[in-house]
């Protein structure tokens, strides 16, 4: 074999096992590394606690900023459920929502919050494909709720609300609505269609 060729085998060879290697340890250093990063962001703006904090003992505890503001937290929902937390906070909110531009901006998170924080059920009640953006081609979706007759365009028709979520950020995308008839059933759950959007479809599930 000519030197050339044997040294650009030796370097195929060589990167191959670099890129192997590279692939092998980048999701797990890629999760320590995000990880990390939020760590030290929450714990720059929990800095104010450790000042307030008290006891000489625990200022010298690490992260202790967080221990605090999550027994903060605690304290918070113990009142908010239990005492009389809960009517203080309706007033506040009642107070909010009469500063007319701040109003906006709270009644939107408030949803997003109550939507995605609920246990009660799932926001999104099953994974559909449907036509969209056009006849022909599918995205998935995920529907939210049945919409009511009062507002459907035809009430002797069911129809469903959808969210289209976009790649690679799903916490954006379009919210559709859609006849009962033209929703297409998969068997994937939530996550499994969330990963592949977020991949866009690079990463689909085992089954």
């Amino acid at each position: 074999m000519k030197p050339k060729k044997l040294l650009t085998k030796c370097n195929e060879l060589l990167w191959n096992i670099f890129f192997g290697g590279l692939m092998a340890i980048l999701p797990i250093t890629l999760t320590v590394a995000i990880f990390n990063t939020s760590i030290k962001m929450i714990v720059s703006w929990l800095e104010p606690f450790r000042r307030i904090i008290p006891l000489t003992f625990l200022q010298a505890v690490p992260y202790a900023e967080v221990f605090c503001a999550i027994g903060f937290v605690f304290v918070i929902g113990s009142l908010y459920n239990y005492f009389v937390l809960d009517s203080i906070i309706h007033k506040l909110e009642h107070l909010v929502k009469q500063i007319p531009l701040v109003r906006l901006v709270y009644s939107g998170i408030k949803q997003l919050v109550k939507v995605f924080g609920s246990q009660e059920k799932l926001s999104f009640q099953r994974v559909v494909l449907v036509h969209f953006p056009r006849p022909g081609v599918y995205s998935i979706g995920f529907i939210t709720s049945q919409l009511s007759p009062a507002i459907a365009p035809d009430p002797s028709i069911i129809f469903y609300t959808v969210f289209i979520p976009t790649t690679p950020n799903p916490t954006s995308g379009f919210c559709i609505v859609v006849p009962e008839n033209e929703l297409i059933s998969t068997n994937l759950n939530s996550q499994e269609a969330m990963t592949i959007v977020i991949s866009g479809g690079i990463i689909q599930p085992e089954n």
